[in-house]
């Protein structure tokens, strides 16, 4: 059946990020579609909340406290998943910052934290759960990219959030091609201008959220619970023939 190739029952998945914003709500996806879920975030408040929701839909659910700018706590992550489930089936690099400012005023503190959690944490996460899925010849990886990694956003200047973005892009193409031979499918998503609670002050200013919706077809932003289809569906066999493929949710807003 087609909506069998969908079903993740009884896979067991890691969310970095996943306390909170969109990766609340790739774990809670994830756990709906039958997924055992690691929730690998940085926040002690927030991380186990997501956990007693998923243990509430009936799935098993831990918390590992993690820093993706650590390879030591990026190794615990996976030690400790290994520990209470015994394999790793897919990951989702979800982690990632963003910090506003114009070029020539970046400081080298913000330009590097930026590089260090969305390109190098999420390079280091695939790295350490990579190894595992080459050893059992299986897994996918899937990488939270962003249209900013396509186009540059307007009106405000993230010239590093937009080079991870871009190079995340690329790395998960990269990635792709060299363990597309253990049977690692590795794709990532690009969303676009979704309204998490974060966003949603700049969607209300007409001078940031103005500019925002005129660039976007369809009018509207994205609702986080929007992603989570396409999550489930590059976790599953239901994508079975792709691989480094970038699924852009965004409203169009890069057709134009």
């Amino acid at each position: 059946m087609v909506l069998d190739k969908f079903s993740l029952q009884q896979q067991v998945g890691i969310v970095t990020g996943g306390g909170q914003g969109l990766g609340k709500v790739f774990c809670h996806a994830f756990a709906e579609a039958g997924a055992n879920v690691v929730v690998a975030e940085k926040n002690p408040e927030t991380g186990p909340t997501t956990v007693r929701e998923i243990v509430a839909r009936g799935r098993r659910s831990i918390f590992v406290e993690t820093d993706v700018c650590r390879k030591a706590s990026i190794q615990a992550m996976v030690e400790r998943t290994l520990d209470e489930f015994g394999r790793i089936d897919f990951l989702m690099n979800n982690a990632g910052i963003t910090i506003w400012g114009p070029a020539e005023d970046v400081s080298e503190d913000d330009w590097r934290q930026v590089i260090d959690v969305n390109l190098n944490g999420l390079f280091f996460c695939a790295q350490a759960v990579g190894k595992h899925m080459i050893e059992r010849r299986c897994g996918r990886i899937i990488n939270i990219a962003s249209m900013s990694g396509l186009i540059v956003n307007r009106p405000q200047a993230q010239a590093s959030y937009n080079t991870t973005k871009a190079a995340v892009i690329n790395l998960t193409k990269s990635l792709a091609a060299e363990w597309a031979p253990h049977n690692i499918r590795v794709n990532a998503i690009a969303p676009g201008y979704m309204s998490t609670p974060m966003a949603q002050p700049f969607f209300d200013d007409p001078a940031m959220g103005g500019i925002w919706m005129d660039g976007i077809p369809m009018k509207r932003p994205g609702q986080p619970e929007e992603l989570g289809p396409a999550a489930v569906f590059l976790a599953s066999e239901a994508s079975s023939y792709m691989t480094g493929t970038v699924l852009v949710i965004d409203g169009g807003y890069t057709i134009w």
